[in-house]
């Protein structure tokens, strides 16, 4: 989209405004678009990509792109993040012609099940060759969802990290800071996508709003692009006279921000303030005075804007970078290892001694002079062995378990201490032979 300016010549200069789209992936990523949908983005397209036709029929995005095959028979990925992205590797071409000529790509979606944690790194990669800048703004599983959701969180969010320029992942976890024991399921996880919302809306404020101090596209690209490490990011607003001060305490108590320690941590930061025609130098000046002394060692990038609606009102969207390995190493701030870290531990590494089979072999085949014995003494004594004579053992070949297909990631069934999904037979020590 351009718009034309005239120059001192008197012609006419034709200047690029910059395009923006924001997928929601999966159920979570599609709940978040329309929040932001109802809320109105000037300017920004919207695309619903999920397996599930039901999500997507209930979705008003204006583009809606369904993963489906007749494997799926209109189920979903079933958790199976390794079907999700098998079925978007199939759709590139549809992926690629939404990401074609646009300038940055947000990428929404829940991690931990099948569609958002194996289709997001697939977009984000497509979505990175077709030119834009590529940020994703996720969520991980709460504590109580289970391990299983919790290990695919984090694995995801590896290969999304590895495929974005830059990836603001929000705990679910730490929403807990913020409810209480009369909260509903419901409003934990509105408060989630509140969240998440929020940060699209700070980041396409300073990229779209006209400032008095501007934030150029190639600000946030340079602070983003081929880090690959961990951001974070927190919107606040405020209204009246101490609106100032208060922005700045609500920021510290974001979740986000760990108490202002993740801007300690910072290596570069980026600060934007909207607020209306009354907004003030000194009241700027104080809130850049904190945001700078919580991060003495970071990079600061400020920019303001004045936008008549923010009449008495003060907003400051804050996203902070920090260093990969730093972050590789918070698993509570939701990053994640490397996808070795994630296979190693699940396998056992070399010189580790395996765990032998489960599964019984059959009794070895005795020469024929020892047959011939061991049948005469069953004759003359029955079924009682001799004194002093060893009893035949069943042995154990080093067998390996079988693979149980799709089903290999899924909880053992357990029941009384027992796994049924083991034989019968092997679980009480029945020989066969």
């Amino acid at each position: 989209m351009t718009t034309n300016l005239q120059n001192d010549a008197g012609a006419e200069t034709p200047i690029k405004r910059i395009s923006i789209k924001v997928f929601g992936v999966g159920g979570a990523g599609i709940n978040v678009l329309e929040l932001m949908l109802k809320e109105g983005l000037p300017g920004v397209g919207f695309v619903a990509v999920n397996t599930d036709p039901q999500s997507l029929a209930a979705s008003s995005a204006s583009d809606k792109v369904q993963l489906e095959t007749q494997l799926l028979r209109g189920l979903g990925t079933g958790g199976d993040p390794d079907l999700g992205r098998a079925l978007a590797e199939e759709q590139l071409p549809r992926l690629k012609s939404l990401c074609e000529g646009v300038d940055v790509i947000f990428i929404l979606a829940g991690l931990g099940g099948g569609a958002g944690t194996g289709i997001s790194p697939v977009l984000a990669r497509v979505a990175k060759e077709a030119g834009a800048l590529v940020l994703g703004f996720v969520t991980t599983p709460f504590a109580c969802e289970g391990a299983r959701r919790q290990r695919l969180a984090q694995h995801g969010l590896a290969e999304l990290k590895s495929a974005a320029d830059g990836v603001i992942s929000l705990p679910n976890q730490k929403v807990f800071k913020m409810i209480d024991e009369n909260t509903s399921v419901l409003e934990t996880f509105k408060i989630t996508h509140d969240f998440l919302a929020a940060g699209v809306r700070g980041v396409w404020r300073l990229l779209l709003r006209q400032g008095l101090i501007d934030i150029h596209f190639a600000d946030l690209a340079a602070l983003l692009r081929d880090r690959h490490g961990q951001s974070c990011f927190a919107v606040a607003e405020a209204m009246g006279p101490t609106r100032s001060r208060e922005v700045m305490d609500k920021l510290l108590a974001h979740p986000m921000l760990d108490g202002g320690q993740m801007l300690g941590e910072a290596e570069a930061v980026l600060v934007s303030l909207i607020g209306g025609p009354d907004l003030t130098m000194a009241e700027v000046n104080r809130v850049m005075e904190q945001v700078n002394r919580q991060c003495e060692h970071a990079q600061v990038i400020m920019g303001a804007a004045i936008d008549e609606s923010f009449n008495e009102r003060l907003a400051v969207t804050l996203i902070a970078s920090c260093k990969g390995v730093e972050a590789a190493a918070t698993g509570e701030t939701g990053a994640a290892g490397s996808g070795e870290e994630f296979v190693t531990g699940l396998l056992p590494r070399s010189g580790q001694s395996r765990r032998s089979s489960r599964f019984a072999a059959p009794a070895p085949e005795l020469p024929p002079d020892q047959r011939q014995q061991t049948l005469a003494r069953q004759g003359r004594g029955g079924s009682r062995p001799l004194k002093g004579a060893s009893a035949l053992r069943q042995g154990q070949l080093p067998l390996e378990l079988v693979s149980k297909g799709r089903f290999d990631k899924s909880e053992p069934t357990i029941h009384k201490g027992e796994d049924l999904d083991v034989p019968t037979y092997i679980r009480r020590g029945v020989a066969l032979n």
